[in-house]
């Protein structure tokens, strides 16, 4: 009987674990073990552009490539994990629920936008998940139809992190494009931080703040959303911002599923790995990308949330959950090179290296490589099985 590895996830953790998976199987010329990644879509969406235009286009076909290298797609949602039965059950694409045994599981089920118990929080747009990234987009694209006022002409972001910056700083293009090229906008980004762009240091904050001003997007610090209406919103010290647009980017938690497994969680809901991606006191249940609290380096630097460290940790994830039955020596996870590059909108980028984040590329030269890292590196390998195993090895680097 097949012995089965069933990974949770098909995002970019989780699509790398099985690619790595399978690669560490045909190295040894397994073929006994089953490696199934259950999702509730065979596509890899590219969560990382989803703020800007044309998301609906930001999803990567995955059948072909799965089918290539061998690999069994699940469509299904998970619901609930027995560690101790070792079976995850999920409901599958007609509804039903199904149970499915495994080995060896690897956690891959990702992360969502943290939305807060906050009054009217319903009416914020996200650019979280690709759903609701379209809503979104549609949503921009009818305000043309609506008489002019500020409110139509004006859109809060709440959130100065990476994604609040991002979001905000691409808006006046695409606001202008609905509503023509001579409207006033505005974009108003609240953030709790004192300093704009206090979440990306020391580093970046004087360029953010120079990018802020010449695209045109304005900031309230010290500052929070008190509540959310379909005309606006009103901040803490009682503020009233009139806006028919409002994204909600402050926050990120593991997802849900990570609760179900007897471990230790950091505040996010990350759950503890040691350096072979291994639950800590789980014999066989591994966590890789947004779920695992996983160290980076020996120098007190853990993995962040995003897909940079994602690929790797799904590299790793796969090729160690495979050592584990093949009964061969893991390779320890370890991606002590850190980047950053933040898009700016019409501006250009901000490229940096190390966890101080050091300027290394500014403007169109960062853009460039912004440009290629979303257009490009992010994306899957080719449905070629020799090629996309190669791409699996956990030695390469993602960042060179």
């Amino acid at each position: 009987m097949k012995q089965r590895i069933l990974i949770v996830g098909a995002g970019f953790a989780g699509m790398w674990s099985a690619l790595s998976a399978a690669r560490l199987m045909d190295l040894h010329g397994h073929t006994d073990t089953e490696v199934a990644v259950l999702a509730p879509q065979a596509e890899l969406r590219i969560r990382p552009r989803f703020y800007e235009p044309n998301v609906h286009k930001m999803a990567a076909p995955l059948h072909d490539l799965f089918a290539a290298v061998g690999v069994t797609f699940i469509q299904g949602t998970a619901e609930r994990i027995d560690a101790v039965g070792k079976t995850v059950e999920y409901r599958d694409a007609q509804g039903e629920t199904t149970i499915r045994a495994y080995d060896r599981l690897v956690l891959a089920s990702g992360s969502k936008v943290a939305r807060p118990r906050l009054a009217g929080i319903e009416h914020a747009f996200d650019v979280d998940e690709i759903n609701e990234a379209v809503r979104l987009e549609r949503h921009i694209h009818s305000l043309g139809q609506l008489p002019a006022s500020a409110a139509r002409n004006t859109v809060v972001v709440a959130g100065g992190g990476f994604t609040g910056i991002e979001t905000a700083t691409e808006m006046p293009a695409r606001l202008r494009k609905a509503l023509g090229a001579d409207a006033e906008v505005r974009v108003i980004v609240v953030d709790r931080g004192s300093e704009i762009g206090a979440a990306l240091g020391d580093g970046p904050r004087s360029l953010i703040a120079e990018a802020s001003a010449e695209v045109g997007v304005e900031w309230r610090l010290n500052s929070s959303v008190a509540s959310i209406d379909a005309d606006g919103v009103t901040l803490a010290d009682g503020q009233r911002i009139a806006a028919s647009t409002v994204v909600w980017t402050a926050g990120v938690r593991a997802s849900s599923l990570t609760e179900q497994v007897p471990a230790e969680r950091d505040a996010q809901g990350r759950l503890h790995v040691d350096r072979n991606l291994k639950v800590i006191g789980q014999d066989d249940i591994f966590a890789t990308g947004d779920v695992a609290y996983a160290a980076v380096d020996d120098a007190g630097n853990y993995a962040l949330m995003t897909c940079q460290h994602a690929i790797a940790l799904g590299r790793s994830a796969g090729n160690n959950v495979a050592a584990s039955l093949l009964g061969v020596d893991p390779i320890a996870y370890s991606q002590p090179k850190y980047v950053t590059c933040l898009d700016l909108g019409a501006w250009g980028a901000i490229f940096t290296e190390g966890w101080d984040r050091q300027i290394r590329f500014v403007r169109d030269e960062a853009k460039k490589i912004k440009t290629e890292i979303n257009s490009v590196w992010i994306y899957p390998p080719a449905a070629n099985r020799a090629e996309a195993l190669a791409a699996a090895d956990p030695m390469i680097p993602v960042v060179a």
